[in-house]
């Protein structure tokens, strides 16, 4: 284990609080991942089902990558998180500007903001714990 690649935190040197940070980050993924499925199926779908669910897949696997990490609390995995939630605010300035999607990317750009500011506490909060962790108590 080296300090830039750090195994997953023992999930007993977890603390409550981070583990309620992880709830609110599993709750604004699920958010996003609902607005997602809305448009794609219900507001503007695609010709066929099997390109909708193709496209959907797609759409989503920016947060279903780092999603195995991030309940492991891997500090890359979180971080890599807090990176993808800003491709959804990208893709939500755009939608905004479509007459019939502005409600959907004013939830899609808030939602994603959110998911970003919430994996940034939790990084933040595991880096405190792993330079904790690495502290030599002779120093």
């Amino acid at each position: 284990m080296t300090a830039t690649d750090p195994e997953p935190m023992a999930q007993s040197a977890i603390k409550p609080s981070l583990r309620g940070w992880l709830f609110v980050a599993l709750l604004l993924i699920g958010s996003v991942f609902a607005l997602t499925g809305l448009r794609q199926f219900f507001i503007e779908p695609l010709a066929s089902v099997s390109s909708n669910v193709i496209w959907f897949c797609v759409q989503l696997l920016p947060l279903m990558a780092p999603l195995p990490g991030l309940l492991a609390f891997r500090l890359r995995a979180v971080f890599m998180m807090c990176m993808a939630s800003l491709l959804y605010f990208v893709h939500g300035v755009y939608v905004i500007f479509d007459p019939k999607l502005t409600l959907l990317g004013g939830f899609e750009i808030g939602f994603s903001l959110a998911l970003c500011g919430v994996t940034a506490v939790i990084v933040r909060k595991l880096r405190e714990m792993l330079a904790e962790q690495y502290e030599t108590p002779g120093d």
